[in-house]
Order: structure tokens, then C-alpha cells, then sequence
């Protein structure tokens, strides 16, 4: 029984190879493209269940497979590169992307953060298992999570719906202040994570066995369902 379809997008055919192998043994159905351009339509069609993006493809590179897949899909996608620069790290994450693994790799490493992705997100078109149990109603300004009512703050209603409505993107502190407030108010990052630690507690009180807003260590935030 296969453990989920991974689509390799590498354009370097040895690697991709023996990625294949290794995802293979594991016995995840494993397909690969070795240029940008066919990834959206293969998506469209296939559905894969996780995508192990190269950033430097012949064609449309990864960011820009990255952003417009995000406009239809919310697959996990594993960004993987040579390029180490912290700017593409962010852009990589801010994008849509839900991890990255910096070239070179050790094979089984990958394999590792395939299955902790898989673990987290579930099969492609699968409805969340949270999602469920959190209902929003935007027009009273309320979350329930179960039979729970939060008691959020008008602000902390504005937070958690931006990122509910996007679940597993990456979020920088300087875009959610430009989602939190209206009026051109100047405030601080520590301001967002006050916000966040706030919203966080609470999530937690009404059920301490999920934590559903993640800390991505030097970037920003996302809702992880």
C-alpha cells in the first residue's frame, strides 16, 4: 500500500534518481519532473500529496511555481537549494512554501522531512482534522474550538482569521501588523507577539492538545492545522 504520491521536481536526474530510491523503499508512489514548467498542470492532474521543490529550475523557477501553486492548492511543498542566502530562506517560506532543506542534503534527511510534513497536513484534499472543530462566525467576532467559545480581543479575532483563512503559509511579523490594523498605526514586532502569545494561551486552554499557531523561528507565524 503506498504511504502517499511525492512529485520531484529536480533537474539534476541523478539526484532526483536517488531521491526516488529512497522514497521508494519507504514505499511512497514517487513521480519527477526535471523542469518547472509541467509542475502546475501535473498538480492539477495528479494531486500529489507533497512536492519536493528545487528553487533553480530550467523554465519557471521554483518561487514562481511556489506563488502561483498557492493560488489553487495548498499542497506542502519542500523547497530544496543551493542557495543559502537567509533572503531566499524567507521568500522560500513567505511564499507558501512549508519547510526547506538546503543542498547538500543527506538523502534520508529528506526522507525524514517528508514523513514529519506528511504527519502534519494528512493526504492531499483531505479536510484538516481541526478544521472541523473550529467554527468561525466573522460577523459576531467569534471563534469556538469545539463546544468552546474563546474570548479573543477584536485584534486577536483579526489575527486568527487572517491565518485560519491561510492555513500552513508563513507569515513575517511586519504582514501581520499590516493585518491587524487599519488605521496606519506605527507598532512593534513585540506587539505581534504579544498578540500571538495571547491568542496562543487561549487556543491552548480550550484545547491543550493541539497547537494550531506555530512559531517559525526568525520568520514569522503560520496556522497549522
Amino acid at each position: 500500500m503506498s504511504s502517499g504520491h511525492i512529485l520531484i521536481v529536480e533537474d539534476e536526474p541523478k539526484l532526483a534518481l536517488l531521491l526516488k530510491d529512497y522514497l521508494a523503499r519507504e514505499l511512497y508512489q514517487v513521480s519527477c519532473l526535471h523542469d518547472g514548467d509541467g509542475v502546475l498542470d501535473f498538480v492539477r492532474e495528479q494531486g500529489p500529496d507533497l512536492i519536493l521543490l528545487d528553487l533553480m529550475l530550467p523554465g519557471k523557477d521554483g518561487m514562481s511555481i511556489c506563488r502561483e501553486l498557492r493560488q489553487f492548492s495548498n499542497v506542502p511543498v519542500i523547497m530544496t537549494t543551493a542557495r543559502v542566502e537567509e533572503i531566499d530562506r524567507l521568500l522560500g517560506l513567505e511564499l507558501g512554501a512549508d519547510d526547506y532543506i538546503c543542498k547538500p542534503y543527506s538523502p534520508r534527511e529528506v526522507v525524514a522531512r517528508v514523513k514529519t510534513v506528511l504527519r502534519r497536513f494528512g493526504p492531499a484534499g483531505s479536510v484538516p482534522p481541526d478544521r472541523n472543530k473550529v467554527q468561525v462566525n466573522e460577523e459576531a467576532y467569534e471563534v469556538r474550538l469545539g463546544d468552546k467559545l474563546l474570548e479573543l480581543t477584536p485584534v486577536e479575532f483579526r489575527l486568527f482569521l487572517f491565518l485560519y483563512q491561510h492555513p500552513a503559509q508563513v507569515f513575517s511579523r511586519s504582514q501581520l501588523m499590516d493585518k491587524l490594523y487599519s488605521d496606519g498605526r506605527i507598532v512593534t514586532d513585540r506587539t505581534v507577539d504579544s498578540h500571538v502569545k495571547n491568542l496562543r494561551r487561549k487556543l491552548s486552554a480550550a484545547d491543550p492538545e493541539q497547537e494550531l499557531i506555530r512559531s517559525i523561528y526568525g520568520v514569522g507565524y503560520r496556522y497549522d492545522p
